[in-house]
């Protein structure tokens, strides 16, 4: 399973999905893209979802954009 985080770091809603990343153990799992510093990922995440929404966790391609989603599903598949 390949997962991408799109994140940056002032955003509290990404601060809890990142909280939670480490909480689990999962920083060399999951590859972040902090779309203030990488204009690239932010390129890729307004192509995916037509919009700058962070965090946006995808998963094999799929983008999974709320925070409370992207926090249960880790819990689901890693926890």
């Amino acid at each position: 399973m390949k997962l991408e985080l799109f994140y940056f770091e002032s955003c509290p809603f990404c601060q809890i999905v990142l909280q939670e990343i480490q909480n689990l153990k999962l920083e060399s799992n999951i590859d972040k893209l902090n779309i203030q510093q990488d204009p690239s990922a932010l390129n890729r995440l307004v192509q995916m979802n037509g919009k700058k929404q962070v965090p946006c966790l995808v998963i094999d391609g799929k983008p999974m954009l709320e925070s409370s989603q992207i926090v249960e599903f880790l819990q689901q598949h890693f926890g």
